[in-house]
Order: C-alpha cells, then sequence, then structure tokens
C-alpha cells in the first residue's frame, strides 16, 4: 500500500471517578458513579476493538487513542503502531475542559502525528471481517457515496441531534451551489452503483438548496485537509460550539465537514450497501449477533441508547460472541 491511512478512535471510561468529578463541576445535572448514564458508561469491549483491527486491518498504519487521560489497564501503550491522545494534547486550551463529543471530532485535525487520510471511530464501531485499504480509500478520495435525503423538520421537536443536523445543513446551504455541484459531479450524483437511490436524487434535484442527508451510523473516511478548510471558512460556527462543555442545540458537528468533503467532489464513489450496520443494544440481540458472526459483514456500531436494558446481560452476551470471533489477544493488550 503506498498511501498512509491511520485510525482515530475516540473513548471514555464513564466510571473514572475522577472525570465524572471534573464533569460535575461544569454540568448543572450531578451524577454519581452508580448512575446509569449510557451516554458515557464503558461497554468494557474496547480491546476488541483492538483484535479486530489488528486481525482484520493490519494495514493500518497508526491508531489514535483520543482519551480525557483514562486508558484501559490492559492495554500496552508501548506498541508502536498506538499514539494516545490527550485532549489537552491538540484541543485548545480555551475549549478544555470539554465533554462535548463534537468539540473533540472538529478539533481532531489538530493531532500533529495524523495522517491526512484517516478513519474515525467511535467506541461503538467494530470492524467485523478483513476490509482492504480500498473499503476506505480509493485513487487519494475517501470512498463515499451520495447520500441527499428530506429532513423532516418536525422531527426536530426536543431532539438536540436534529437541531445539530439543521445547524449543519445551514452551514452546507450558505457555502455550496447545489445545481453547480451536480453539474460539476454529475457521475457521483447519479451512479450505478446506487440502484433506485437515484430516483430519489432525481426528484430531489428539483430543489434549489439541499434538503438533507442521510446519516449511516458508521465510520467515516476523511481528509485531514477537509477540516482545516471548514475552520477557515467557517471559523465562527465551530469556535462557538468548541466553547461549549456539553452538546447543544446550537453546535455543528463532524457530519457538516463529512458533507463539505462530499461537496467538494472529494469522494470516490461506492455503494451506500458499503458502510456497515448500526444496531441499538437490547433485550434479545440475535440479529446483531448474527451480524457480527457473518463472512459478508463490514464494520458494526453497537449503539448503547436503551437506559430500560438488562446491560450486564447484554454485555456478557456480546462479549461472548466477540471472543468467539476474535479469541486471540492483540499486540495492543499486555
Amino acid at each position: 500500500m503506498n498511501e498512509k491511512i491511520d485510525f482515530v478512535i475516540t473513548w471514555v471510561d464513564g466510571n473514572d471517578p475522577e472525570w465524572l468529578e471534573e464533569k460535575n463541576r461544569y454540568s448543572e445535572k450531578k451524577v454519581d458513579i452508580t448512575d446509569t448514564v449510557n451516554r458515557y458508561r464503558d461497554m468494557g469491549i474496547l480491546k476488541y476493538w483492538f483484535r479486530a483491527v489488528e486481525k482484520y486491518t493490519p494495514w493500518v498504519n497508526k491508531i489514535h487513542l483520543i482519551t480525557w487521560g483514562h486508558l484501559p489497564e490492559w492495554l500496552d501503550t508501548t506498541n508502536p503502531k498506538l499514539n494516545i491522545v490527550n485532549h489537552k494534547d491538540f484541543i485548545p486550551s480555551k475549549y478544555l475542559p470539554t465533554f462535548n463529543s463534537n468539540t473533540i471530532e472538529l478539533n481532531i485535525y489538530h493531532i500533529d502525528e495524523l495522517e491526512e487520510k484517516f478513519v474515525l471511530f467511535n467506541d461503538d464501531m467494530f470492524i467485523t471481517n478483513p476490509l482492504s485499504p480500498t473499503f476506505f480509500f480509493k485513487k487519494g478520495l475517501p470512498c463515499d457515496f451520495w447520500k441527499e435525503n428530506t429532513f423532516k423538520t418536525e422531527d426536530a421537536g426536543d431532539n438536540f441531534f436534529d437541531h445539530i443536523i439543521l445547524n449543519d445543513l445551514f452551514l452546507i446551504n450558505k457555502n455550496f451551489d447545489k445545481r453547480a455541484f451536480v453539474k460539476d459531479n454529475f457521475s457521483k450524483v447519479f451512479n450505478l452503483k446506487y440502484g433506485r437511490r437515484n430516483l430519489r436524487y432525481l426528484m430531489l434535484y428539483r430543489w434549489r438548496y439541499f434538503c438533507g442527508f442521510d446519516i449511516p451510523h458508521t465510520t467515516n473516511s476523511f481528509l485531514k485537509s477537509s477540516f482545516k478548510e471548514v475552520w477557515e471558512k467557517e471559523y465562527d460556527m465551530l469556535d462557538r460550539t468548541s466553547k461549549n462543555k456539553f452538546r447543544s442545540v446550537f453546535d455543528v458537528n463532524q457530519w457538516a465537514v463529512h458533507w463539505w468533503q462530499m461537496l467538494n467532489g472529494n469522494f470516490s464513489v461506492k455503494s451506500h450497501h458499503d458502510v456497515g450496520k448500526y444496531f441499538c443494544l437490547k433485550e434479545n440481540n440475535d440479529e446483531l449477533f448474527d451480524y457480527i458472526r457473518s463472512k459478508k459483514s463490514t464494520v458494526v456500531c453497537i449503539n448503547d441508547t436503551n437506559v430500560d436494558l438488562n446491560f450486564d446481560k447484554a454485555i456478557k452476551e456480546l462479549i461472548e460472541v466477540l471472543e468467539e470471533k476474535m479469541p486471540e489477544k492483540s499486540s495492543f493488550e499486555k
């Protein structure tokens, strides 16, 4: 492989009492270590992320593990492929401390050792089978597909994610002319790999502005320069977001950079089927487990959003499946 591709993964240990103490200094809602806080709680499966990377993508150049400061006891920090990145190592001091994932992700481009081409993971996204570099990048460009879709404004309500999407859309429509983009990138907007989706894109073409985009809950391939460009063009919006200690309805996030990158034409077309699959942990996770075991699976997102879940039981069963899939320790484990 001629080009270097890095992986970046963000991780937080919500069980760390020192982290929780600092978080409570800035949060209006104080939480105790015994609370069920699925936004931050650690599922205890990070070592399987490293096992999967080593087993299925051994070609990766370097892994950048972003952390508040805590580290898993089992992690071998001397591994030459591993770069431990503390928030204070790359996030400007005026934004620290932060508990806002948008702040963390928008400032990733400050990491000195980070290559131009990188793949961004959350700690609930796992590779499940061998993948080549061309799954993520081809001809020097991120592999992606045209994602235009409608955004249902009635969904906004109290869901701050939807407000963030609207902010992202405002930023995008402010900076890009839809008709000019389609004209210059016709074969990337209408492509045989999209199948029936081409009909949707044709119908949406009549609208002057971008109405919205699909948001697969999976990994994103980025060019480091894309973050730099968005910061240069829209500093005020990204600065405002980064000043928020916690996520808010006024934020923009990495999706704006992702869409910006697309609208620069900086992507190599792939099928929407090649993005992986999203699952939310629930009482019965057979479908998730079958996907992990499948030889056709690629990337899985295992989200923890169900506060009524029997968490210990679900995690125990998940670990059994991951152990079955990847029983060998990786070189990232002591």
